[in-house]
């Protein structure tokens, strides 16, 4: 399993072929089955394959610099989470851990079927939930462009550069502490 968390990238580039239903379903499916408290299951995807109107709505609201690139992902998937449980409409301190516990099932999911993902933050929020009906309790949280992964040398520079740059990490020495963290 380290090895599938180890290779997944984030690509800019992507290769036009189509994500299939059955792809999807099995990415959704890891997504389903991740831990949530209280077993609330906050999470909630919007999906539209490349060349629909589903797709154009998510894709209209991505800022100018992700549209140069993610017009080229075969699908995208915009994340949504419930901001209170849905027993009593309190709300819900852990929904974007629980959220984010689904994405990462599926991202690791995506990378063992040999798909990748980029996920993006620089979406106008508003015009995400203006153009996907998303109201209260619900709040979109990531943009997700979904595909195999293409030839960077289709994308602009700098994108090319960065899209072939040595990926890195910190050492757990820098984000494990027994005890108190240290500054």
């Amino acid at each position: 399993m380290i090895a599938h968390i180890a290779n997944r990238r984030s690509p800019r580039a992507f290769t036009n072929k189509s994500v299939t239903a059955e792809q999807l379903n099995e990415l959704l499916e890891a997504a389903r089955w991740a831990a949530s408290g209280n077993n609330g299951q906050p999470w909630r995807f919007s999906f539209g394959h490349k060349g629909t109107d589903a797709y154009n709505l998510i894709f209209d609201a991505l800022m100018e610099g992700n549209q140069v690139w993610a017009k080229n992902a075969p699908l995208l998937i915009a994340v949504i989470g419930r901001t209170k449980h849905e027993y009593k409409e309190r709300p819900n301190g852990s929904w974007q851990y629980d959220v984010g516990l689904a994405v990462g099932n599926l991202s690791i999911q995506a990378t063992a079927m040999g798909l990748h993902l980029h996920q993006m933050g620089g979406y106008h929020k508003d015009v995400l939930k203006t153009n996907l009906n998303i109201k209260d309790p619900f709040e979109p949280i990531a943009v997700i462009a979904l595909g195999e992964k293409g030839d960077p040398s289709m994308l602009p520079e700098p994108l090319a550069e960065r899209e072939t740059a040595e990926r890195t990490r910190k050492p757990i020495s820098e984000i494990a502490f027994e005890g108190k963290m240290s500054s």
